[in-house]
């Protein structure tokens, strides 16, 4: 299990420095000036051009990257150009709000995707199953802002059950700022509901036509036992990479759901950053993002070899 994680954890050094790189090298053919987006459109080109040459956005890229990657070794993910402002009391807040909206889709949505996966299988080629696979398919070829805004006109405004924004008031409490995720996190889970879903179901009629399965029947073993020690011990595993995945989406991805909602995450935070070319703030982002998928596919990994031997025994090959 060491040998194992060790991999792991090299495999995930050299990821983040070739993101990193990535994103350094696409940034630079982006549209925008970042000298033009401090001072406005109204602003002499002079005034720019110094004011680019004073934030050092005019020297070459390279010497931007090694200059960020040299402070990030000491620990500074650098300032950003165009709010002049060190990147990490930027991305503290933002990284905070969205894993309070990550939090609140995760509790609605994988248990509920999960049963209905489990229903769905249990239930194969019954109309149980044809239904909840064609309401999972629907919900995922829907875009985030065509149902999240039928959510809104529905709870919000027609109901008024639930508030507009996702934005709460200063001072809010823990049930309060809970009230206001609930509209983005319903969106979150029509959007995820038919992928995990869907993965929990294959993963179920997999394991439930299984030769270890008929054994245990055959062995008298009550169906509930059955269901409970052989099928979802077997059946949850490739459901736990897919979960694993989305939760980084549900930490970076969300640009959309937060544009709607109005909500100050991450993911606006690295488009306005790269809207504004603001590089140090688009790489520190996206680099902080990168880190919480890996540090989540890693936690997947590991409980994956946990319940999977063959994973871990792997490794030592």
């Amino acid at each position: 299990m060491t040998l194992f994680i060790l991999k792991r954890l090299g495999l995930a050094v050299v990821t983040l420095f070739v993101l990193s790189v990535i994103v350094f090298a696409v940034s630079s053919v982006l549209p925008g000036n970042v000298g033009r987006s401090v001072l406005g459109p109204f602003a002499t080109q002079q005034s720019v051009d110094e004011l680019n040459k004073q934030l050092g956005a005019n020297k070459p890229l390279l010497t931007q990257y090694l200059h960020w990657a040299g402070g990030l070794l000491h620990g500074d993910l650098g300032v950003s150009l165009t709010k002049q402002e060190p990147a990490w009391q930027l991305l503290g807040p933002a990284l905070s709000n969205s894993f309070k909206l990550a939090l609140v889709a995760f509790l609605i949505c994988v248990p509920l995707s999960i049963l209905g996966g489990i229903v769905a299988g249990l239930r194969y080629g019954r109309p149980t199953d044809k239904g909840i696979t064609i309401l999972g398919l629907s919900f995922a070829a829907m875009p985030e802002f065509v149902s999240g805004i039928f959510l809104i006109l529905l709870f919000a405004i027609w109901l008024r059950w639930l508030p507009v924004t996702a934005q709460w008031n200063q001072g809010a409490g823990l049930l309060t700022q809970v009230k206001y995720l609930l509209l983005p996190g319903f969106t979150l889970t029509l959007v995820l509901f038919g992928y995990i879903a869907r993965i929990t179901r294959a993963g179920m009629v997999e394991a439930l036509d299984s030769d270890y399965v008929r054994t245990a029947v055959l062995k008298g073993l009550p169906p509930s036992v059955v269901i409970r020690r052989h099928v979802l011990r077997n059946a949850l595993l490739p459901t736990i990479a897919v979960v694993a995945v989305q939760v980084g989406y549900l930490v970076g991805g969300l640009v959309v759901v937060e544009v709607l909602f109005n909500y100050q995450g991450i993911g606006s935070l690295i488009y306005e950053a790269a809207r504004q070319k603001d590089l140090p703030l688009l790489t520190s982002g996206v680099l902080v993002v990168g880190v919480t998928y890996l540090v989540v596919t890693l936690a997947a990994d590991i409980l994956y070899a946990v319940l999977n031997p063959r994973i871990r025994l792997g490794a030592m090959e």
